[in-house]
């Protein structure tokens, strides 16, 4: 089957799935091929890693802090 690249129509779906074809389409019957599907959310791997990382850096940053308080407590004893 030979498609024309005019035919092609990008459409979201809505959260249960469905597409509205339109009213051109009804009482017809329609073939309908799904040729790329793309996730507009994060997977829960990349997600996962996200959140990794950020705590990561702010147990980094809480340590800096805690040595700069530190030392910003011990130069007012001073």
């Amino acid at each position: 089957m030979k498609v024309d690249a005019r035919d092609l129509r990008t459409n979201d779906t809505d959260d249960r799935g469905r597409i509205y074809l339109g009213t051109e389409y009804a009482n017809k019957r329609v073939t309908v091929a799904v040729v790329e599907v793309e996730n507009d959310q994060p997977d829960e791997d990349e997600l996962a890693a996200a959140y990794r990382e950020a705590s990561e850096s702010a147990e980094s940053l809480a340590e800096a802090w805690d040595d700069t308080s530190d030392e910003a407590w011990n130069g007012l004893d001073e």
